[in-house]
């Protein structure tokens, strides 16, 4: 039917519609708000909310006047068209959101113009243009029936503390449906009232009074042309208001604007008539930035550029936006300017610009959205009540005021681009800062009441401009702005400059000046908008994953397919612009928008907005020929301003099409006469339809612009083809919302309930793609290989994941909340909870003994944590850095990840339910208990990864560590006298040196976060009889995050044992607990390739050292020294511990130990040799050589200097090594130095080898030597940075 659908690419409008007060059916209260009430009146009954506020918004405290009553669609025309169904609820609800509103003469009664948008399910739009006006009541019964309130409602608060009762009126009762609802209980809580304000609301006497009610006519149109229907709507109020009747009936406007104005073709401009003056739209061509039509220089007088910027980056982050004003055109002035501004991405989420006073349980939403909620003027912002605020960004439009979610990224070049835009309003005469009084200076021009003024100056707009905080926070953007203010001094000079040019090219423009104006501003602010994404996004192509398979399989993998190499991407980009770019590629918009990329290959079948983006980036491809990987940060302006501005002013100039005049319609005689100051109902038969042939669409249109023209409709979503790609594109939007758009309908509780249902199955559904993208991430190349996902994951881009999955737990967390509390909802019942626990336990119980041992010796040793969400939030509340609920709600979810206890604490947390009853509604999420499990059961699967969100991102913090030392079970420790010390090292800092008590070796200290901890160095004094100590291994445990590391030893420290060393360096690794708990998936040993062949040759024989053959041990290099290249190729927030690749076990050092180890003559039964005496025998030899002068040649010597220098230097330490630990040191800095294998070289031909080796040993194998040569000198491409403790005390 797709023929029948493009029809709708020809109209103007689609419907005519005229909405007010049925005299028929009376005075009805507005049963959407009543039901708001109700709603409020249950919060009420139910105790959550204090007593103070019980009269808040309540309609029957209101005094009738101010009540809002129902409003009926009286007339639409037609009745119908087939490509875009009537939709009564929602026109009615939108038309005059808060339904009827009276008012008498005494009262301002100026017309109100507003736009509205309806999305329908399939996420395609219909515009609305409505324009209000009061008529005069003639009803005598509605008149009485308002006198029969008002004497209610005087009785009322006059008896307030007495029950009163409802005075019977019999001949008004059929006019006046009492209120299902009771209100009176809560009347008894209000104070009496003064009598000032019984008289202020005491205002309707029927005898003196005339009533007015509200009338609302309204256009609805497939496309966004508010200027023009403005003007249509405006006259033809004026021909009913206005003494003289106008010239034709007023059917026949209608019938013109209805069936014989169509829409203007793309690229061109079009001129019809109206009652009284000549109207003009135009449209951009393909090749332009999509119609754009609302006056954005309104935007910035609202708010000022670093408002506008911050909102715009909450939309770019699918942030939670809730507009505010009492103006519903500035609302959908602020929403359609800042999606706009979004070109080439687009709003995927509810998008409700204007919010019906009974959709508002619709804030509950825990999705992202953009909606507008009207405000009455007198509402102050802190009497609203929002279900959630953790992540949401609230835009008080009348005060000039937005407040912000915690940490939003910085949008990058955000001062840069401030200045262009400020640049481009101040040539217009726009304050950059905003000027809320200007904006209101024009609002009789833009159709709103002036008399709003008062207020505005009332709240200080001016005094407590946000500007002057933001000049606080960042000095130099002021001095610039100023700077700029100062260049552009001119600003007055400038903008006559402008009007010159325009007026000496003597063009005679078809619009007023005002609008050509509006709409040169407009293009060019989006157009600097634009630039910023094609600028940041010129190379993004590259990056785009084609799928391999056909479009079914895609689509039916699509949420587990990554469509874009983020990282690569990223590692592209300069530093600052990370923390905005790796939320933001995250988004669904951005997700869309590069599925659309992979479904449209050639150009034709491209989407309107992807064709004109892909055409930018091209050009700016053409003009930086220079790499396209080479990213800079250098701030590109917008260089294409002036041939949008041309393109515009063409079309404004010379008209290209003139839709047919107005005329007579064929009416009976005495039709279309109609009372002076009243809008009528029409004669329907005459605009039931169309003429019979459309002659314009033949006249001014070939076939190949209607064409054309279905195409660029397609584009522009305005009907929805039922092929496949669309079906595509459709799905793979709706993949990551479940609800594009709330249906506006009377709604029942059932409605509610079901559009609850699917807010917790898109919950649901958000969970486990959450959690499946976070464990693909962390799995990292495994998973790859396995076909899921990405490469890697940097340090910015968990943190961007992690801080997505808190939004997630708070829009869960305060989805069907009873009461608000706080900002997160989360921290909220945490703190709950505590309260309850702490009052219903004694100290020591409540925290859930870990029974079970951990099955390695590691956990014998140490007492395992006891597992208590209590505790960790006690240890989340010590740390003094974090200020706010939001923050805390975060830092426990990072701390509980890196625990692995998240799954396990929310299922402790909920399973108070009781405390789940008290705070959440039926509906909600947490109640839900097949949902709550899986969501549980999502969360256990982060179990499967190390995650250190925590540690890695809370680095000042103070923490305990816990350190034990375990002497080895076969020779007493008990006999030991001397005094031990450690030292603790890890990524971020060490500990320094502290003393262990000899009789407990162990000892727990509190200091900055270290970090993940890398090395220990242990010791002692020496002291006493019998100081020697043989130490099987240290733990030591971070005693906040529970994280315990190994640092086996297995050697003795004591002068005379073993290689004599009184201190040495160890290198430790993560110890992961085997715990039979059910909780726990299973796990693979943490950051560590997958175990090579050299530990299944070394656990053969665990006791005796095992023997190795040279092919083993050539492998032992190797698989270390691939070990360090692996290390290097990482990016480097990934990187783990170097110390480990070296001196961990079976690293380099343990691999070079092996390869002198092998061969070696031991020279008799019980004295040990250790390899650092043949080397410093070597040294010797070298040494003597050098001063007998032997020298081969120039290298040999320089070696041989560097040999002998490192020698020395690790002699002459003051530390008590021994002979081991000197070995280590030489080969880490051997490995530093990149001399490695020059000293192998060396050795190899050195006559001392000859003496202490076999022949069979390696070192004496000279093809074996130049293996294990080339094998070293690999390691020459990295810069090997040694950490403190395995160099301390050298100076070289």
């Amino acid at each position: 039917k797709s023929r029948g659908k493009g029809s709708n690419s020809c109209r103007f409008a689609d419907y005519f519609v005229i909405c007010g007060l049925d005299t028929e059916s009376g005075l009805e209260p507005d049963e959407l708000s009543a039901l708001c009430q109700y709603i409020e009146a249950t919060k009420f009954r139910d105790g959550a909310r204090g007593l103070a506020s019980a009269d808040e918004g309540e309609n029957f405290e209101q005094s009738p006047l101010r009540r809002t009553f129902k409003s009926k669609v009286l007339a639409h025309y037609p009745e119908n068209v087939e490509w875009s169904p009537f939709d009564q609820d929602a026109v009615g609800m939108l038309c005059m959101p808060k339904g009827l509103a009276f008012r008498t003469q005494a009262d301002t009664r100026e017309p109100q113009f507003h736009s509205f948008i309806i999305t329908r399910e399939d996420g395609s739009r219909t515009y609305g243009f409505a324009l209000t006006f009061y008529e005069e009541v003639t009803s005598k019964q509605i008149c009485s029936a308002m006198q029969t309130l008002y004497h209610m409602h005087n009785a009322e608060q006059y008896d307030i503390l007495h029950t009163p009762t409802t005075p019977r009126c019999p001949e008004d009762q059929r006019h006046l449906h009492p209120h299902p609802l009771n209100p009176h209980p809560q009347h008894m809580l209000l104070p009496t009232p003064s009598i000032s304000r019984l008289q202020r609301f005491n205002s309707y006497d029927i005898s003196r009074d005339t009533l007015y009610v509200s009338k609302c006519i309204c256009l609805i149109a497939p496309m966004a042309f508010p200027q023009a229907c403005r003007k249509v709507l405006q006259q033809l109020h004026q021909a009913v208001s206005s003494p003289q009747p106008p010239p034709l009936p007023l059917e026949s406007y209608v019938y013109n604007i209805l069936y014989e104005v169509p829409l203007p073709p793309a690229g061109r401009s079009l001129k019809f008539s109206g009652v009284y003056g000549p109207v003009v739209c135009q449209r951009p061509s393909t090749a332009e930035l999509p119609l754009f039509d609302f006056p954005i220089s309104q935007v910035f007088e609202l708010l000022g550029v670093e408002n506008v910027l911050q909102l715009f980056t909450c939309a770019l982050l699918e942030i939670q936006i809730l507009l505010y004003s009492q103006h519903y055109q500035r609302l959908m002035t602020v929403a359609e300017s800042i999606t706009a501004l979004m070109f080439p991405f687009q709003w995927q989420h509810v998008y409700v610009p204007i919010l019906p006073a009974s959709l508002l349980h619709f804030l509950d939403a825990p999705v992202p959205y953009l909606m507008g909620l009207h405000s009455n003027g007198e509402g102050d912002r802190t009497k609203l009540e929002l279900p959630q605020e953790a992540n949401l960004c609230f835009v008080d439009i009348d005060n000039h005021f937005i407040e912000l979610p915690e940490d939003l990224p910085l949008f990058p070049n955000k001062l840069e681009f401030i200045q262009e835009i400020s640049e481009v309003l101040l040539a217009f005469g726009v304050s950059p800062e905003g000027n809320p009084l200007h904006s209101q200076g024009q609002a009789k021009h833009w159709g709103f009441r002036s008399t709003d003024m008062v207020t505005d100056r009332r709240n200080g707009n001016l005094a407590s401009s946000p500007l002057n905080s933001y000049l606080l926070r960042e000095n130099e953007t002021i001095a610039r702005l100023q700077a700029l203010v100062k260049r552009t001094g001119v600003s007055l000079e400038k903008l006559d400059v402008r009007e010159d040019a325009s007026s000496n090219k003597d063009l005679k423009v078809q619009c007023d000046e005002e609008e050509l104006k509006m709409h040169q501003l407009n293009i060019q602010v989006r157009e600097v908008f634009a630039n910023r994404f094609t600028q940041m996004f010129a190379d993004y192509e590259v990056f785009v994953i084609q799928p391999n398979q056909d479009k079914e399989s895609w689509f039916s993998n699509r949420d587990q397919m990554q469509n874009f190499d983020k990282a690569s991407f990223l590692s592209d980009q300069p530093e600052p612009y990370l923390p905005f770019l790796s939320r933001f590629l995250e988004t669904q918009m951005f997700a869309s928008f590069i599925d659309s990329k992979i479904l449209c290959h050639d150009d034709e079948d491209k989407e309107h907005t992807l064709r004109v983006f892909d055409s930018r980036v091209d050009k700016i491809r053409m003009l930086n020929v220079r790499t396209p990987t080479l990213r800079t940060s250098m701030y590109q302006t917008c260089t294409n301003i002036d041939e949008a501005e041309k393109a515009i002013e063409m079309r404004v100039v010379k008209i290209d099409h003139t839709a047919l005049h107005p005329h007579l319609l064929d009416m009976k005689i005495g039709q279309g006469r109609y009372e002076h100051g009243f809008f009528p109902r029409l004669q329907s038969d005459v605009l039931s339809t169309g003429p019979v042939s459309n002659k314009w669409a033949k006249r001014s249109a070939p076939a190949q612009w209607r064409r054309k023209d279905r195409q660029k409709q397609h584009a522009e979503h305005l009907y929805l083809d039922n092929d496949q790609r669309e079906k595509y594109i459709q799905e793979a939007r709706n993949l990551g919302t479940t609800i594009r758009q709330p249906k506006l309908s009377n709604l029942s509780p059932s409605v509610i309930a079901q559009t609850n249902w699917k807010f917790v199955e898109g919950l649901l559904k958000e969970c486990r793609n959450k959690t499946k993208r976070m464990l693909v991430e962390k799995m990292g190349r495994e998973a790859v290989e396995l076909g899921h996902g990405e490469v890697s994951i940097t340090g910015v881009e968990e943190n961007t994941l992690i801080a997505s999955l808190c939004d997630l737990l708070e829009r869960i967390w305060s989805h069907g909340l009873q009461v608000k509390q706080g900002k997160s909802a989360l921290w909220s019942h945490l703190l709950h909870y505590q309260e309850t626990t702490s009052l219903s336990l004694l100290p020591t119980s409540g925290l859930i003994h870990n029974t079970e041992r951990r099955k390695s010796d590691a956990g014998a040793a140490l007492a395992p944590l006891k597992v208590s969400l209590i505790r960790d939030m006690r240890h989340i509340q010590n740390i003094g850095e974090i200020k706010t609920d939001v923050g805390k709600a975060r830092a426990w979810v990072r701390l509980s990840m890196e625990k692995k206890l998240l799954s396990r604490h929310l299922k402790k947390l909920l399973s108070d339910h009781e405390l789940t009853k008290k705070l959440y509604k039926r509906y909600a999420f947490l109640r839900c208990d097949d949902e709550k499990e899986q969501f549980l059961y999502h969360l256990l699967s982060f179990n499967a990864v190390d995650y250190f969100c925590f540690t890695n991102v809370f680095t000042t913090i103070m923490i305990p560590y816990h350190v034990l030392v375990i002497p080895s079970k076969k020779l007493g420790g008990s006999m030991f006298t001397a005094n031990p010390w450690v030292c603790v090292s890890g990524e971020l800092a060490e500990t320094g040196v502290l003393q262990i008590p000899k009789h407990t070796q162990e000892i727990t200290f509190e200091c900055q976060n270290l970090g993940k901890l890398t090395t220990v160095q242990m010791g002692h004094d020496n002291s006493g009889l019998y100081a020697k100590w043989l130490v099987e291994y240290v733990m030591v445990r971070n005693e906040i995050t529970g994280h315990a590391y190994k640092f086996p030893c297995g050697r003795w420290l004591g002068k005379g044992v073993d290689d004599g060393s009184l201190e040495r360096v160890l290198v430790g690794e993560l110890v992961t607990p085997n715990s039979e708990n059910e909780d726990r998936m299973c796990r693979t040993p943490p950051m560590q390739q997958s175990p090579g062949m050299m530990r299944r040759f070394v656990t053969i024989s665990p006791n005796s050292k095992p023997k190795l053959n040279t092919g083993q041990i050539q492998e032992g290099v190797g698989e270390a020294i691939n070990g360090i290249v692996k290390h290097f190729h990482k990016p480097e927030k990934e990187r783990g511990s170097l110390t480990l690749l070296l001196c961990g076990e079976y690293g380099l050092v343990w691999a070079l130990e092996q390869v002198f180890q092998h061969g070696f003559k031991s020279p008799r039964l019980f004295k040990n040799v250790f390899i650092w005496d043949f080397l410093e025998k070597s040294q010797v030899y070298f040494e003597s050589a050098e001063q007998r002068e032997v020298t081969p040649d120039e290298n040999w010597q320089t070696r041989v200097r560097h040999f002998c220098r490192f020698m020395r230097a690790i002699n002459s330490t003051s530390r008590n090594i021994g002979k081991d630990g000197k070995f280590q040191m030489l080969v880490c800095l051997g490995a530093r130095d990149h001399l490695l294998h020059h000293w192998i070289a060396l050795l190899a031909d050195c006559p001392i080898t000859v003496q202490m080796y076999e022949d069979t040993a390696l070192i004496k194998d000279r093809s074996l030597v130049n293996s294990l040569i080339r094998v070293l000198q690999t390691l020459q491409e990295f810069n090997i940075t040694l950490e403190a403790s395995l160099v301390k005390g050298i100076g070289i």
